[in-house]
């Protein structure tokens, strides 16, 4: 018999990552909201505009968060992470390239997804 899920069941999980209305910059993995911003460089306010569902590249579902440009680094240090976070959770947590950043510079975070596969 063959495994198979409806999108509906995908598209939760992803309107739940998109119910996060910031983008935080971190020097490491956050473990939870406070930790994300206490180890934040940078952060900024996502809306629902910053969320596109579709499919997924291959199958499956995905949602992609949008560039966020232009966004002041508040500390110094080297970015690791990027945490999607709302008003009292910790959502997502992703890798990034690491780089330097400094305090008073823009950050440019480019446009990233999150996809979920069909059961196989």
């Amino acid at each position: 018999m063959a495994k198979w899920a409806n999108d509906l069941v995908m598209d939760a999980a992803l309107d739940k990552v998109a119910t996060a209305n910031q983008l935080i910059v971190c020097t490491a993995q956050p473990t939870d909201r406070a930790n994300a911003l206490s180890i934040a460089l940078a952060s900024t306010t996502l809306t629902g505009g910053s969320f596109t569902k579709a499919d997924g590249n291959t199958n499956g579902r995905k949602v992609t968060i949008a560039q966020q440009n232009g966004i002041s680094a508040t500390g110094t240090g080297n970015a690791t992470h990027i945490a999607l976070v709302d008003a009292t959770s910790l959502i997502y947590v992703t890798t990034c390239t690491a780089q330097a950043v400094t305090s008073g510079n823009a950050i440019n975070v480019p446009a990233w997804k999150i996809e979920i596969s069909d059961p196989s």
